[in-house]
């Protein structure tokens, strides 16, 4: 799954975009809300698409998740990864 914003893409692979526990540890760690808890009908990764350019380049995102599982891209940057 991808979300691209302007300046930052999100992309979550499907594997882990599946995970309700990642989803809810992803919500809790962002401070600019671009995860967010699944609701009702919806489980996994849910993507603020609004919120995506918020982002602030902090990697909590990265270090709450499995290796690989979340990357943010700068696509300012030629989509490089934020590493």
């Amino acid at each position: 799954m991808r979300e691209d914003g302007i300046f930052i893409g999100i992309e979550v692979d499907d594997a882990a975009a599946s995970d309700e526990a990642l989803a809810g540890k992803l919500a809790e760690v962002c401070p600019v809300d671009i995860f967010a808890a699944p609701v009702d009908s919806q489980q996994g990764v849910r993507i603020v698409a609004e919120n995506i350019d918020e982002c602030v380049l902090c990697r909590l995102c990265l270090d709450a998740a499995p290796p690989g599982a979340v990357k943010v891209l700068k696509l300012y940057d030629n989509e490089a990864l934020l590493a």
